[in-house]
């Protein structure tokens, strides 16, 4: 049988797949759910532009993707999946990015029998009691990044750290998951307004509040604002934080601001694997810009997917979830495993921010936690 290949342009709301299917295989109908309007729209694109990518480099011709923006609005996200599952008939969901939306979309897609790969979102309640065996996490559990971080605090002699996040759920994640490896006492929990950009009364209450450090975890462009207005304040007290707050899809906005903060994340652009210097390099060649973390999660989660429909259809549920849970393929940030409730087990980098030539960028300092996994594993009874 000829295979031919149609590949859609990509728009807000867009389709980006191919007409015919390889003898043998089965159409698979992807839909992706994330935020590509509004504050947060550089990640939702950076995990959109990373999955796509390895979904192009595998050659497959089987694999229909429905890409659709949920403005970062709860009620606009559930409602594109109901429809997804209901009329379109998607096999598997993915791409959201802020966990109040996962909490609102994954849960009820899971029970209609469908796979929720995430590659981003990892709140602590799908991770626990909440887990579910069509649900899978390509990136983190949300307190993993923050507890590296905390680790961090110590490694640099922190005892008084000023703590601030915004109210929802991975914000709260953010909080614990710090306080739980650091040694040290909070000065001040702060939890600000999800989407907030004016962060003055929050700074005046870090000079006001002698404490010894700021850890802050502020995504998108909350962390613009917050860095902007922080750096133009006057405040020297040093910051410490999640790749999040640091991360290139927010750098080029915020400049000097950021340069020598420490941050934590699993992976980094100068992480050498042959996998990730070869994401980096072909990311750059087709969309003109240094990767993110964000990315790097959209491209391994892809390839995760691909993994799996190498040995089973989607259609055979059992084996095609078992063959997720293998994760038989080579992820960005090298090793890479998933434990009982299906979430990663990995190393935590500390990175810092540095300026290549004209780019501001992060580069490997150190490991912050090794072959670590989530505190919630124990509650989830899959």
């Amino acid at each position: 049988m000829k295979i031919t290949t149609l590949l859609a342009s990509v728009a807000a709301a867009g389709l980006i797949g191919t007409a015919a299917l390889a003898e043998g295989h089965e159409k698979v109908k992807v839909g992706m759910i994330s935020t590509l309007s509004g504050g947060g729209a550089g990640l939702g694109i950076d995990v959109r532009d990373g999955f796509l990518l390895a979904i192009e480099q595998s050659g497959r011709q089987d694999i229909e993707v429905i890409v659709e923006d949920d403005q970062r609005k709860p009620d606009v996200a559930v409602r594109i999946a109901d429809r997804m599952i209901q009329s379109e008939d998607v096999d598997v969901l993915t791409g959201l990015i802020f966990s109040n939306l996962a909490m609102a979309v994954v849960p009820s897609a899971v029970a209609q029998g469908k796979f929720y790969l995430s590659p981003n979102a990892g709140p602590s309640a799908l991770a626990g009691r909440g887990c579910h065996p069509n649900y899978f996490n390509v990136s983190w559990q949300n307190d993993v990044i923050h507890e590296a971080a905390g680790a961090q605090a110590n490694t640099l002699g922190y005892q008084n750290t000023f703590m601030l996040a915004p109210n929802y759920p991975a914000g709260i994640d953010a909080m614990n998951g710090f306080k739980r490896t650091f040694s040290g006492t909070p000065s001040n929990e702060i939890l600000t307004k999800l989407g907030q950009t004016d962060y003055a009364s929050e700074i005046a209450q870090i000079r006001a509040s002698g404490a010894d450090s700021v850890f802050f975890f502020l995504p998108g462009g909350m962390g613009i604002s917050f860095l902007k207005q922080y750096a133009d304040s006057g405040v020297d007290i040093p910051l410490i934080g999640p790749a999040f707050s640091f991360d290139q899809t927010i750098l080029p906005a915020v400049g000097d601001a950021a340069l020598g903060v420490n941050n934590t994340a699993q992976w980094s652009p100068d992480l050498d694997n042959p996998t990730n210097v070869a994401f980096v390099q072909s990311f750059q060649e087709k969309y003109g810009r240094l990767p993110s973390m964000y990315a790097s999660q959209g491209f391994d989660t892809a390839n995760l997917l691909i993994s799996a429909l190498e040995k089973a259809p989607v259609s055979d549920t059992d084996a095609f979830r078992a063959a997720l849970r293998e994760a038989d393929f080579s992820s960005t940030r090298g090793a890479f495993r998933f434990n009982t409730n299906q979430h990663p087990i990995q190393d935590v980098y500390v990175r810092e921010v540095i300026k290549d030539g004209d780019v501001f960028t992060n580069r490997l300092i150190g490991t912050a936690l090794t072959d670590h996994a989530d505190a919630y594993a124990a509650e989830c009874n899959m």
